[in-house]
């Protein structure tokens, strides 16, 4: 069955990043069509990108990097839980997405962002990353906002018709995730 990894993209105290990737993961719970995983980036401790060789050779030294590795290659797509930071993602979600190159590519990704226009600069920030790895961003996401899906601006409660956007976002990564899986078994044999 398709694995969709559910990544938790902050981890800052008091981050909202967990809460709605739980969201996403309860939405996801109730389908039949994937098997999913929530990611958090505190339970992978990468320092600053300490690597010697491009990840692109796959050649890591690291046992952080291999874990990591170990755990994204387990993923056939994933959803991202980001917030924006300065028109942005944050900088451990960009590390983490730096690391690694062959356990991204041709794997779907679909984005959850929130800010104060959605995080809709957070996902645009997103799928030039996920370009350059060769990752299929689909087109639907969620974009929540900072006054209509956070009480007083910080307390997760999002809108009734969010759900309705994460299973629209969740049926693309789906199909996206499923139809690249012999692009990647060839990758794989080559």
């Amino acid at each position: 069955m398709t694995r969709i990894g559910i990544i938790v993209g902050s981890t800052r105290p008091n981050r909202n990043s967990e809460k709605v990737a739980r969201w996403v993961h309860d939405i996801a719970s109730q389908r039949g069509d994937a098997e999913f995983e929530l990611i958090d980036l505190r339970d992978h401790t990468l320092p600053h990108l300490d690597e010697p060789m491009p990840p692109s050779y796959g050649q890591y030294q690291n046992e952080h990097t291999k874990q990591w590795s170990a755990t994204i290659a387990a993923f056939d797509g994933f959803v991202i839980a980001s917030p924006e930071y300065n028109h942005g993602i944050p900088g451990v979600l960009k590390n983490a997405l730096d690391y690694l190159y062959t356990e991204w590519t041709n794997k779907a990704v679909g984005f959850v962002t929130w800010g104060a226009v959605g995080g809709a600069r957070a996902a645009e920030h997103l799928r030039t990353i996920a370009g350059e790895l060769q990752m299929a961003d689909v087109r639907r996401q969620v974009t929540l906002s900072l006054a209509a899906d956070f009480e007083h601006y910080t307390e997760f409660a999002p809108s009734d018709h969010q759900a309705a956007a994460a299973n629209a976002m969740l049926d693309q990564v789906i199909t996206w995730s499923t139809a690249l899986a012999p692009v990647r078994a060839a990758a794989a044999a080559a």
